[in-house]
């Protein structure tokens, strides 16, 4: 192979391969099937948990803000991925152009770290609304809520820039098979030729380093808002605490979970591709199916505000 097509293959595209054990018609359609419903399902549920707060006057407070701003990050991270997903499923056309796998990974890594960071910033939120309840109106202003929503994309956007710059500068000059429904970083990366390692460590280590600061954060935020809780508050008071908190960190919990076994399984040797790809998958389409559950259980203020957008509808009608 000469140079100039050595250069045109670097630039051209890539091929898809999904599921590599998995690429009969039968079990494409079963994959399919489960998936549409799950990212159709997903939609509807966030449409319909911002239209219930954003119809609630009662829940225009902060709080329900962030809560409003995660479900529409949820919406995002799974059209990201999911709708492509489904084309290759549905069809034999498995290529995808360098720029087009360039751009779906940056919006992935965007929005992946955007949902962390609204996670924290609720965290942050709750703290100031259970251990400083004298100040948390004049702290946690409309103008200050926008602030940090604006703050919490700006990880994800600078890791992008850094994972983009990285699959720019390196040459691609061999196999072009993405062992995966999507452009992610590591399987991108790993495709290149020479030795990329010191690239995947450093990206690595600075995603690990991001979501370990929020993780602190907020493990250091419920770690106060439990002794304050203890402290100060009766026994009603303890159990709304818990029941709002909870509802937070169940969600929060859910979502790192499986990241971090994405993440840490593309450094397991001889980890299992179609294993590693489903969970890929998952972390796109669990959380936000779960998100919208987890907080209508176990917040009576949101179950109460579909039951009113409901009543409302139907006396509408």
């Amino acid at each position: 192979m000469d140079l100039s097509n050595v250069t045109a293959f670097r630039v051209s595209h890539f091929s898809i391969e999904g599921f590599p054990g998995l690429q009969d018609w039968p079990s494409r359609l079963i994959i399919f099937g489960v998936f549409l419903f799950a990212y159709t399902a997903a939609l509807l549920e966030n449409i319909m948990f911002i239209v219930a707060i954003k119809m609630d006057r009662e829940l225009h407070s902060p709080m329900y803000f962030f809560i409003c701003h995660l479900a529409i990050v949820d919406i995002l991270l799974p059209s990201v991925t999911i709708p492509e997903m489904l084309y290759y499923l549905a069809s034999d056309d498995k290529i995808v152009s360098f720029g087009s796998c360039l751009l779906q990974m940056a919006f992935y890594v965007i929005v992946t770290m955007t949902e962390i960071g609204i996670l924290t910033v609720m965290a942050y939120d709750r703290y100031l609304a259970i251990c400083n309840p004298l100040h948390y109106p004049n702290i946690m202003t409309e103008n200050y809520a926008v602030r940090l929503t604006v703050l919490c994309w700006m990880p994800g956007i600078c890791l992008a820039v850094l994972c983009g710059s990285f699959v720019v500068v390196v040459t691609f000059c061999g196999p072009n098979k993405v062992l995966d429904y999507f452009c992610q970083y590591s399987s991108i990366i790993s495709l290149a030729c020479g030795d990329v390692r010191l690239h995947s460590l450093l990206s690595l280590a600075l995603a690990l380093l991001t979501m370990a600061v929020m993780i602190c954060f907020i493990i250091f935020s419920y770690i106060k808002i439990l002794i304050t809780v203890f402290k100060v508050a009766s026994a009603e008071g303890r159990r709304k605490a818990f029941s709002t908190c909870a509802g937070h960190l169940l969600v929060f919990a859910v979502f790192i979970t499986v990241l971090l076994f994405v993440l840490i399984s593309y450094r397991v040797p001889r980890f299992s591709a179609d294993s590693r790809t489903l969970a890929a998958v998952v972390q796109n389409i669990l959380p936000p199916l779960a998100n919208p559950i987890i907080y209508c259980l176990r917040t009576k203020e949101i179950r109460a505000s579909f039951v009113k957008v409901m009543n409302r509808n139907v006396f509408a009608v």
